[in-house]
């Protein structure tokens, strides 16, 4: 059975007897036009909850980002589920733009024509942790490029880490938790933010020789300023217990070591 977000044809199809939809795709493309990326974001997610109202489907579960909650400005960056990204952000970059205005209009459409079909919304910060892929994509590519020593000095940002498998655990228990209807959670480990460099410390903490070319210094600009971000929704409502980032790091390198991409 085939369905493209970018296409009409199929959903009903895909749908029909569905007991719950989980919606993951969207297109993560750097350096590119806007049109290209939240178009098909936007009109996806919108495709595939007609088609769950459709064949009264009674949940789906969105996976939105951090990028939807995170990116426009605030005199403290201090951020929960209350905040969303506000699509007109000066300066606003492609991707963060497009989960802003697909996770917007998924909740209009809720509102206003959604039938019985509830929403939950999924908004992981940067997401990390051993991988099933035969290549390195997205994060994990930053991993590759301080392993390899590609990358001899970190960016300045600060952001919030998530584990792939505690992500996909937040899914299923956002399916199946009744008073979730409605609600979004943001998904994170424990504990304050972390750089670039915090990560290559870790994993030069703990990796040994595996590590050596690892960069131990920061690229040249300002400090950025502190980012607090909270999971205590996950946690009080769904019994989110993330793992301890550190965990996360290592077993994200050690990953990429097996499969032989590092």
């Amino acid at each position: 059975m085939h369905a493209s977000l970018t296409e009409d044809e199929g959903w009903a199809s895909a749908a029909d007897g569905m007991e719950g939809v989980y919606h993951l795709a969207s297109p993560m493309i750097l350096g590119t036009t806007p049109d290209e990326v939240v178009v098909p974001a936007r009109d996806g997610a919108l495709r595939v909850l007609r088609a769950a109202r459709d064949a009264s489907v009674p949940r789906v579960v969105l996976t939105s980002s951090f990028a939807a909650v995170g990116y426009s400005p605030k005199p403290v960056r201090d951020y929960d589920e209350d905040d969303f990204t506000d699509p007109a952000t000066p300066g606003l970059a492609a991707y963060p733009l497009s989960k802003a205005v697909a996770e917007r209009a998924a909740w209009d459409f809720i509102e206003r024509e959604g039938g019985d079909t509830s929403l939950v919304v999924i908004n992981p910060t940067w997401i990390a942790g051993p991988t099933l892929t035969v290549d390195a994509r997205s994060s994990l590519q930053v991993f590759t490029a301080m392993l390899d020593g590609s990358m001899t000095a970190t960016p300045r940002q600060l952001f919030g880490i998530a584990d792939v498998r505690d992500v996909a655990w937040l899914h299923i228990a956002a399916m199946q938790a009744p008073d979730a209807a409605g609600r979004r959670y943001l998904a994170l480990a424990d504990g304050p933010t972390l750089s670039f460099l915090d990560v290559a410390r870790v994993l030069r903490e703990r990796l040994g020789a595996f590590a050596d070319a690892v960069p131990t210094v920061e690229a040249p600009g300002d400090e950025p300023t502190p980012l607090v971000i909270h999971n205590d929704r996950a946690k009080r409502e769904l019994g989110f217990r993330p793992r301890a980032v550190e965990e996360t790091i290592v077993e994200t390198a050690e990953s990429l070591r097996e499969l032989g991409l590092v």
